[in-house]
C-alpha cells in the first residue's frame, strides 16, 4: 500500500511540474514529512523526476521552434558546472541544513509570486 501513496506524491509532483509550478515544491516536502524520507534522497528523486518532464519540454518547446540552439551552450556549461557544485556542497550538508535551506527557498519564493502577482493584478486594471 504504500507504494500507492508514493505513485500519488510521483502524480501530484508530475502534474505541478507540468503546470510550470515545478513538481518539487510538492514532492519534497511530501517525500519528507509525510513518507520520512531522508531530505537528500528526496532531493534526488526530485531531480530524477525532473529527467523525463525536462525532455518531454524540450521536445515542444523545439517543435514550437522556441529555443536557439545557438545559444544552447551558453546555458548548458553552466548549468553543469553548478550541477557538479551543488552535489559536492549537499553531500558536505546536513539533512537539516538542506530542509531549512529549501524551507527558506519557498519561502522566498512565494513572497517573489505574491509581489509579482500583486504588480501584474493592478497592471490588468
Amino acid at each position: 500500500m504504500q507504494y500507492v501513496w508514493y505513485a500519488v506524491a510521483g502524480i501530484l509532483g508530475g502534474i505541478l511540474g507540468g503546470m510550470g509550478m515545478g513538481g518539487g515544491t510538492v514532492l519534497i516536502p511530501l517525500l519528507t514529512l509525510f513518507y520520512g524520507v531522508g531530505q537528500h534522497t528526496a532531493q534526488a528523486v526530485n531531480l530524477i523526476a525532473f529527467i523525463p518532464m525536462a525532455v518531454v519540454a524540450v521536445i515542444i518547446h523545439a517543435k514550437n521552434g522556441l529555443i536557439k540552439f545557438g545559444n544552447v551552450l551558453l546555458i548548458i556549461l553552466p548549468g553543469l558546472v553548478a550541477c557538479v557544485l551543488g552535489v559536492y556542497i549537499a553531500r558536505a550538508t546536513s539533512g537539516d541544513v538542506l530542509k531549512k535551506c529549501f524551507g527558506g527557498f519557498l519561502f522566498l519564493l512565494s513572497v517573489f509570486q505574491i509581489i509579482y502577482g500583486l504588480k501584474n493584478g493592478k497592471n490588468k486594471k
